[in-house]
């Protein structure tokens, strides 16, 4: 990617998925959504991805899109998990947009013990939906080019453990660590993690859930290191 074309990538219209940012052909609804609500004139141009690393500039025609650049690809992210316990409204859909534009590249539901939700079947389903839609749509707002899982549910007695846990007095260390697990809003119930789990601290106050989600990526991503630039093909 050229110094020139960074700019045009961050001035953008949009951004949106296609199969082959090579040749790139939008569906329907983002056809409607490029013309009808984004209003695009011919001319605008909008960044396309295959959401796997492979992007591309395009301009608006009278019908369709025109590639107007090289098809790039960025560097693989950095592993960053995030295991979130649902929140109540739209906070958690908050927590999974900011984590996404934060950088994380997976997000796994965590049912906790004290969860203060409904998330079994089609209540559990909803939410997934939404937060895979909301991933989407951040990642293509910050202009990243690697789709975000955001995985099914998983219990706590499944976590990996590697897993670090944040919770109020945490004694371990950011350093190393790829994944992190954030409990709900009542906290997680006394004895729900083995006491070999190891533990991080989001600081010396009491966060809401949504503010210690956001705490921890940022803690995640920033001691794996910030990556940027991209490559031709």
């Amino acid at each position: 990617m050229t110094l020139e074309e960074w700019p045009r990538r961050v001035g953008a219209l949009g951004q949106f998925h296609v199969d082959d940012p090579a040749s790139p052909v939008l569906s329907r609804d983002d056809e409607h959504h490029l013309r009808r609500v984004l209003r695009a004139t011919v001319g605008e141009e909008v960044v396309v991805t295959n959401g796997g690393g492979d992007w591309s500039l395009a301009q608006v025609e009278e019908t369709g899109l025109r590639r107007v650049s090289d098809v790039h690809v960025d560097p693989v992210p950095e592993p960053v998990t995030l295991y979130l316990a649902p929140i109540k409204g739209e906070r958690g859909e908050w927590a999974v947009a900011k984590a996404t534009e934060l950088g994380v590249t997976r997000i796994v539901p965590l049912v906790a013990a004290r969860l203060a939700v409904k998330f079994k079947g089609e209540a559990a389903q909803k939410i997934l939906s939404r937060w895979r839609r909301i991933a989407r749509e951040s990642a293509g707002q910050c202009r990243r080019t690697y789709d975000v899982l955001v995985d099914e549910a998983t219990r706590v007695a499944d976590v990996p453990p590697d897993v670090a846990v944040a919770d109020f007095g945490g004694t371990g260390t950011w350093e190393n660590l790829h994944s992190v697990a954030i409990g709900p809003e009542g906290g997680w119930e006394a004895g729900e993690w083995d006491d070999a789990r190891v533990t991080v601290s989001l600081g010396p106050t009491v966060l809401r859930a949504e503010t210690a989600a956001l705490a921890a990526v940022t803690l995640l991503v920033a001691a794996r290191g910030w990556r940027d630039g991209a490559t031709d093909r």
